[in-house]
């Protein structure tokens, strides 16, 4: 079955978000794995840190009804509410990553956020340049934030 890689954030009562998120994703489509839950700095606007976490699902959907299906009905039931600033703090934010092995957000080789949870479950994906996996991308950048 295809499978596909979420990536779910929350800076408002986040612990409570991304639970209540999995626990809605669980009944909407077969969650195999999920990854560790990660804390990083809110990018883009001031804002309390964020926790990331991914999720490995199995499905037969294809894109946009994996938006229209899952992400927007995830989004809905936990009140997310978009504003004129897109990095503003919000109750939960779920991003299609990759798709049968695509690559659907290229923030996945250049932000922390995203490229520490998802390489939890794709630590072997290489770089479209075939130099580094995922993992060695998603170290990189943790140990960048840390000297910074």
């Amino acid at each position: 079955m295809p499978e596909a890689i979420l990536l779910l954030g929350s800076n408002i009562r986040p612990r409570y978000n991304l639970s209540q998120a999995l626990k809605i994703l669980r009944t909407l489509c077969n969650v195999s794995r999920t990854s560790d839950i990660y804390q990083t700095k809110a990018v883009g606007s001031p804002g309390p840190d964020f926790l990331n976490q991914a999720a490995l699902i199995k499905t037969d959907l294809i894109k946009e009804e994996i938006k229209e299906s899952i992400i927007f009905t995830i989004e809905k039931a936990l009140k997310r509410e978009r504003v004129i600033d897109k990095n503003a703090p919000r109750t939960i934010d779920v991003d299609l990553v990759i798709l049968n092995g695509e690559v659907l957000d290229n923030k996945l080789w250049t932000e922390q956020f995203t490229a520490l949870p998802v390489s939890d479950l794709a630590p072997d994906l290489l770089h479209p340049d075939g130099r580094k996996t995922l993992r060695e991308i998603a170290i990189q950048l943790a140990e960048e934030k840390e000297t910074s």
